[in-house]
């Protein structure tokens, strides 16, 4: 057998392989609530599953070369949108949920427009006042939106039924991370991934950076408002201190911690960050110093992320075979 087909079957196995993995993951998640019945805990990992999406949008923003530091607005724009639907015009979820992640994405891309041509730092703090001013913007219309006090009696999707909640939004996490995943492999994401490496190049050869720039936080703040929405049929109060700067400030640790090269960093640092301190709930005071103890190790021992560490661990018995063997 040429070395060609060896190669051509350590990849067809490492991907059957990874598919196994991926196949048992979704498999436990299905049967987690068959683990316990607390609605706490039910409710900590309904939370775990809508962060995976933001976080995960916001990883496919950042391929582009950009650090969307407005990120949680969005998702609140998208929460706002299905509250105020249902609880001023009384419709159903099924419509407001899909309308708050459409309206998202067009004042993604409308926002977007004007800052598309700034990169790095400039286009961080320029995200960064425009999620102020988002915020400034919800609170405003008291009338609509609750202002500070916050908007209250949103219809819940599921009254009294977590379980059946975190189905749905199991089904959801799945769905929007086939799409997110699609989207990076295709030639939009490739393409977003040539911009961020070099816009010069890009641009040299016809590529279009200001429409990709726009289409990657379109479809970002698609999944943000996704969940957003999907949040306000399930919390049925919002307050505009769950998609400040501070929440946008979480999802980037979060994708951090996880890995942003990779498209499983972010599911990775949000079960670690979400699920794992409610272990120790009892030490809540100190969650914040232990998440960014977990963020310094991550980024002086890790820089590519949890995910990363698997692959650390074989080079290091790798490394410690090859000194035995001298």
């Amino acid at each position: 057998m040429n070395n060609e087909a060896v190669r051509s079957n350590e990849t067809t196995g490492r991907t059957w392989g990874k598919r196994a993995i991926l196949g048992l993951l979704l498999l436990l998640a299905c049967l987690l609530p068959l683990a316990t019945d607390d609605p706490y805990w039910m409710h900590v990992f309904i939370l775990t599953l809508i962060y995976i999406i933001v976080s995960s949008s916001f990883r496919t923003v950042s391929i582009s070369g950009q650090l969307p530091l407005a990120h949680a607005a969005f998702m609140g724009i998208g929460a706002y949108l299905a509250g105020m639907a249902s609880t001023l015009l009384g419709w159903p979820a099924w419509v407001t949920i899909p309308l708050g992640a459409i309206f998202a994405a067009l004042v993604g891309a409308l926002t977007a427009y004007p800052f598309a041509r700034l990169r790095a730092l400039y286009y961080a703090l320029a995200s960064l006042f425009l999620g102020m001013a988002m915020i400034y913007a919800i609170v405003a219309p008291r009338n609509w939106t609750g202002g500070r006090t916050g908007l209250v009696g949103i219809p819940a999707l599921f009254p009294d039924d977590r379980i059946l909640f975190y189905y749905l939004c199991l089904t959801l996490v799945v769905l929007s991370l086939l799409a997110l995943y699609r989207f990076e492999h295709s030639r939009i994401g490739i393409t977003l991934k040539a911009i961020a490496q070099s816009y010069l190049v890009a641009g040299s050869v016809g590529i279009n950076e200001l429409f990709y720039r726009i289409l990657a936080v379109a479809v970002g703040c698609f999944f943000a408002g996704l969940a957003g929405a999907t949040y306000a049929h399930y919390n049925t109060v919002l307050s505009y201190t769950s998609f400040n700067l501070g929440a946008t400030l979480w999802i980037v640790i979060y994708v951090l911690v996880g890995g942003i090269g990779s498209f499983a960093g972010p599911i990775v640092g949000t079960v670690l960050l979400v699920v794992v301190p409610e272990i120790f709930r009892e030490l809540k005071a100190f969650v914040p110093y232990v998440s960014a103890g977990i963020l310094l190790l991550v980024v002086y021992l890790m820089p590519q992320g949890l995910v990363s560490l698997p692959r650390l661990i074989k080079s290091w018995f790798a490394e410690r075979q090859r000194r035995e063997e001298e």
